[in-house]
């Protein structure tokens, strides 16, 4: 694959290839199909309909090879058919597929907590659970930051996304199209301003990450009172907000104010762990050891599994049966899920990940300095994104964001958009994409952000 992992083979050709225009007739007669069959209000970024997957490439139904470079949203990490994680699978399969863990529980459940432990940030004595999502990852999260404090109030960020169940809606930032007309939400939830260094610089403000800190936390202590505060959310990366980093220095003080009044910090990782950024999480990269963290995504090669892991005596405060679900842990599930984790150990993903990233983002910056409809280049690692912008302003351009994706698919490149404003296009391809497919997928962006701009 790479002077990194040179061992990678591949089940599928790593090659583009178009043979009809897209959508194809295949897809086109399964969209009229889905119209009648599925609700509406599920909605889907692509117009075409996959038949096979395997490291950087989707085949549809009409046999074009389309280079994938948004994983499902960071979630085929190790591809979409992983040798390794498809025998787990099929192994576990083969003896049960379901007992109930809080029934009769079972090893891959409690071998997953014990990775997820090892893994995770700092080496204070933790706890795990595992969940189906990454929503019912993050409301468990606060459920226990309440119960162990035994305060209420939790504090959420701007341009977040934490999900999509009514708690997870009350903590997401974004209106449209995740949160309109499904309230009341949740209550006892707060927001505050984020660290956001290119918009922050173009408000004349102090983009430094301290002083960007000290403007939430001053918000905090007025308008809620530290003492009244159960947790901290926040992803160390934004992802549906517009991949936005955050500056050096505002994690580590937000962290240090909740260990000195007693609130629990939650690393929403559920996009950004593993590997994605370069690190197996995202926050270990300012040292930040968060007291939970909430984890889904890229953990099983594809199939629904979440955790939280957090300090022992936090999750060891709950009550008995007081966390679990019907299928939360489940044992196909797990199994995918220590597979994945081989995968990801063996290729080194973490270091690939940042290869992708330096390999991408030199390229995208270059594009920038040519065209200024491109705001900023962002990212970490395998997590990559661009901010469209109207020529010599900051002012969000969604519209251009929507053409590059289009010509970017006509063109047989998958990609996906995000932000607040609507107007980033995100790079989230698998870890184990070739340099010879990325490059061409670059190329193929590169041409299609030249276009649109024109």
């Amino acid at each position: 694959m790479t002077a990194t992992n040179p061992s990678l083979t591949y089940r599928l050709p790593q090659v583009r290839t178009l043979v009809t225009a897209l959508p194809g007739p295949e897809s086109a007669r399964l969209a009229e199909r889905r119209r009648s069959a599925v609700a509406g209000g599920v909605g889907s970024s692509v117009p075409v309909y996959a038949a096979d997957a395997d490291g950087g490439v989707i085949v549809d139904v009409d046999g074009n090879s389309l280079i994938d470079l948004g994983s499902g949203i960071a979630v085929t990490s190790v591809g979409a058919s992983d040798p390794r994680v498809a025998e787990a699978i099929a192994a576990q399969a083969a003896h049960f597929t379901h007992t109930c863990f809080m029934v009769t529980p079972y090893e891959g459940y409690v071998a997953v907590a014990e990775r997820l432990n090892a893994l995770t940030p700092g080496d204070h004595d933790k706890r795990t659970v595992l969940f189906n999502s990454g929503a019912e990852a993050v409301e468990n999260a606060i459920k226990v930051a309440r119960l162990a404090t035994g305060r209420d109030a939790v504090v959420a960020f701007d341009h977040a996304y934490h999900g999509r169940t009514n708690l997870t809606m009350a903590l997401t930032a974004k209106t449209m199209p995740y949160k309109k007309d499904f309230g009341p939400f949740a209550p006892e939830v707060y927001r505050l301003p984020m660290s956001y260094p290119y918009r922050d610089a173009a408000a004349g403000l102090d983009a430094d990450g301290e002083a960007a800190a000290a403007r939430a936390i001053s918000q905090i202590e007025k308008q809620i009172g530290g003492d009244a505060v159960a947790a901290v959310i926040i992803e160390p990366i934004q992802g549906e907000g517009g991949f936005i980093v955050p500056a050096p220095g505002f994690l580590p003080a937000l962290a240090s104010w909740a260990k000195e009044n007693g609130v629990v910090f939650i690393a929403d990782e559920v996009q950004t762990g593993f590997a994605r950024t370069g690190a197996w999480f995202a926050c270990e990269e300012e040292g930040v050891v968060p007291d939970i963290i909430t984890m889904a995504k890229g953990i099983a090669g594809g199939l629904p599994l979440s955790a939280i892991t957090g300090r022992a005596e936090l999750l060891d405060a709950v009550h008995p049966g007081g966390l679990g679900g019907t299928y939360g842990g489940n044992p196909v599930a797990c199994a995918a899920a220590l597979a994945a984790l081989d995968t990801m150990t063996e290729l080194d993903l973490p270091a690939r990940a940042r290869a992708i990233g330096e390999r991408a983002v030199t390229r995208l910056r270059a594009l920038a300095d040519e065209l200024p409809v491109i705001g900023d280049v962002r990212g970490r690692g395998a997590m990559i994104a661009i901010e469209l912008v109207r020529p010599g302003t900051t002012e969000p351009d969604a519209d251009l964001t929507k053409a590059i994706a289009a010509k970017a698919l006509a063109a047989g490149v998958v990609i996906l958009t995000c932000g607040t404003y609507g107007n980033v296009v995100r790079l989230l391809p698998p870890l184990v994409i070739g340099d010879a497919l990325l490059d061409d997928a670059l190329t193929v962006l590169e041409t299609a952000v030249r276009d649109a701009a024109a």
